[in-house]
């Protein structure tokens, strides 16, 4: 029989190892980030389902088992949010479609102008960003908004880590990107701003980068040329 001291002992070692949800957040996310960077594929099909069960399955799993819906839900704020972060990404996703290092990078997955062609595409890619959202805005920011505005700071390393592999101005501009979605999911409380911009902007890029440019590179790049990076 247990003495009392040695029951206490055991609870007090017990409460200890009890994790807040927000620190379960921090550790599940950077499994996730771990595994996903171990298991994510080259191939468009195969990457929608690492990601699907990585960057979807597993925040919605540990969100729902805890009453957080991590940023799923949609609601006016959320709506006027959107439309606004779109209008203010537009004209970035118009003028690096334009430069050199851009067109040469995407599209990332072979695809066509043909409509039914892109029209998958398309759909894939939302898919894509849908998953990518709910890991960086709705599991990082929005789903740990307990913390404070500081939520929208933890997934910025993170973020430009898995864009590495990117044309250098767009790994560059990676961590004030994620900076503004997060701020933005943030003040709505939702993720649907950040899928829209993200997802839309992806959609739009690579139909342009399969077009000719809207306007002629020498105008960017001559404009950007002081960025210590190549365009």
């Amino acid at each position: 029989m247990s003495s009392e001291p040695d029951r206490h002992g055991v609870r007090w070692f017990r409460d200890r190892l009890r994790l807040s949800w927000v620190q379960k957040t921090l550790v599940v996310g950077a499994v996730l980030s771990l595994l996903w960077m171990y298991l994510v594929p080259s191939e468009l099909n195969r990457r929608l389902v690492v990601d699907g069960v990585l960057l979807i399955g597993g925040p919605l799993a540990l969100g729902l088992t805890h009453g957080n819906r991590l940023g799923w839900h949609i609601d006016r704020v959320a709506v006027r949010n959107t439309v606004l972060l779109a209008l203010f990404v537009l004209p970035f996703y118009v003028v690096g479609s334009t430069l050199p290092t851009i067109r040469a990078y995407y599209p990332i997955w072979t695809t066509s102008a043909a409509p039914v062609a892109f029209g998958l595409h398309a759909i894939k890619l939302l898919l894509l960003a849908l998953a990518a959202e709910t890991y960086y805005r709705g599991l990082l920011c929005v789903g740990v908004k307990e913390i404070g505005i500081s939520a929208v700071f933890i997934s910025p390393v993170i973020y430009m880590l898995h864009h590495t592999s990117k044309p250098p101005i767009e790994f560059v501009l990676s961590g004030p990107t994620d900076v503004l979605f997060g701020a933005v999911d943030y003040a709505s409380d939702s993720i649907l701003p950040s899928v829209v911009a993200h997802g839309g902007g992806l959609v739009l890029l690579d139909w342009l980068v399969l077009h000719d440019p809207v306007f002629d590179p020498l105008l960017v790049i001559q404009l950007l040329e002081w960025l210590p990076v190549p365009l």
